[in-house]
């Protein structure tokens, strides 16, 4: 990975400003009154202006680390109920959906069905409900490079009604992120629909090489974009951008967690790899919806996209620059999403995109939490494998395959 951190591009629809009022002590006067009132205002104006929500911290129930849950009280045995959990009990999450071979989701599932294991160990499940109804926090990841240019419109025509479906705004949050040769965050968090449709407006393909690079015309919609943002080269930053919404967003959430990806799977300008990616979605304990949606005549003659991986089999921060056999975009987003307990989807003809986020849907509100204790004397803060299973025949379990413990 590259030593200079990566940063978000800010657009106009996601920056945050920050007004501070300081007032030195003295003693209670009326002057002092008089500039408590006159700082009042400033903080409700920028609330008003950012939708700001301010909570006190609380300092007996500190937040989870990435990758396990909370420790707080037992309330009952959770075997068809809302999770529960031992206090001070380190407790490891898992979530999963169960399918059978047509590709039906399975919702009548016990604890006893399922066994786990982490690295070959078999591990006791604790903790188990079937979640419906627990908040959620997504993340939408779309390509705008100049590959995605006949599907763009396709895109954010089916975005605005996944969002108009599957956020409810007193439970679930989400933000909008695209992502050409550089990240830029186009909303942040947030559980109005209304930002989040106006985020999806902003999007457009980029153009590189295009004359000028002042940011007018096409350019014109984006703050913080313009000046030069066009007029240099063309690339897709693709692992790029899901380190940088795991790691500057989602690993601040609790909860539920997942990004859903449009995309072809090619990246060919990232600082970081595909292994930095997964890593950074692992510590933060989100799941990865691929969509796979690739225009056949997205790369102009002669830069179509291989058939087959090259020999690394796609797994380094990008294909070659000059010359050489390019990563399989299908296979790139099928690791994605396997690794971290998502599911992987293809655009067509037969399943179109409307199709594809009704079944992300059906999937995120029909998954099943499970939940156990690993050994408490394995302090190695390595990568640990998770192997879950069910013993009902001819079902499929998709789940993440292992995560990365905490040092305490």
């Amino acid at each position: 990975m590259s030593g200079k951190p990566l940063r978000f591009s800010r657009n106009a629809a996601g920056i945050q400003n920050v007004i501070c009022v300081l007032i030195a002590p003295m003693p209670d006067s009326p002057s002092r009154r008089q500039l408590l009132q006159a700082a009042l205002p400033l903080f409700s104006a920028s609330q008003a202006l950012f939708g700001w929500q301010f909570k006190p911290a609380n300092p007996d129930h500190p937040p989870p680390q990435p990758g396990q849950l909370p420790e707080k009280p037992r309330t009952h045995d959770g075997e068809t109920g809302q999770s529960t959990f031992s206090t001070s009990v380190k407790v490891v999450q898992v979530y999963a959906s169960v399918r059978d071979g047509k590709g039906t989701i399975i919702k009548d599932l016990q604890k006893g069905d399922f066994t786990l294991s982490e690295d070959g160990k078999p591990e006791t499940i604790e903790y188990f409900s079937r979640e419906s109804d627990l908040p959620l926090t997504l993340g939408l990841l779309v390509d705008t490079s100049g590959s995605q240019r006949n599907v763009l419109g396709d895109e954010k025509r089916a975005s605005y009604k996944f969002f108009e479906q599957v956020l409810r705004e007193d439970k679930d949050r989400a933000f909008v992120i695209h992502f050409d040769r550089e990240v830029e965050l186009l909303a942040d968090l947030t559980s109005s629909r209304q930002g989040l449709e106006r985020a999806l407006d902003l999007l457009e393909v980029d153009s590189p090489r295009s004359s000028g690079g002042s940011g007018s015309g096409g350019g014109g919609g984006w703050g913080g974009g313009g000046q030069g943002r066009r007029g240099r080269r063309g690339g897709t930053s693709m692992y790029d951008a899901v380190l940088l919404a795991s790691d500057e967003l989602m690993k601040k959430q609790q909860g539920r967690k997942a990004l859903i990806m449009l995309t072809d799977g090619v990246d060919n300008n990232s600082k970081v790899t595909i292994d930095d990616a997964l890593e950074s979605a692992e510590r933060a304990d989100t799941l990865i919806y691929s969509i796979l949606f690739a225009d056949p005549n997205g790369y102009g003659g002669g830069y179509q996209p291989m058939p087959r991986m090259g020999r690394r089999g796609g797994m380094g921060g990008g294909y070659p620059r000059s010359g050489g056999e390019r990563p399989d975009g299908k296979k790139v987003l099928q690791r994605l999403s396997k690794q971290t307990g998502g599911g992987f989807f293809q655009v067509s003809k037969k399943h179109p995109l409307d199709e594809i986020y009704q079944k992300i849907e059906e999937e995120l509100r029909s998954q099943y939490s499970l939940g156990y204790s690993p050994d408490a004397g394995n302090t190695s803060t390595d990568y640990r494998h998770i192997q879950l299973t069910v013993s009902r025949p001819g079902l499929i379990v998709q789940a993440r395959e292992g995560y990365y413990p905490h040092s305490s």
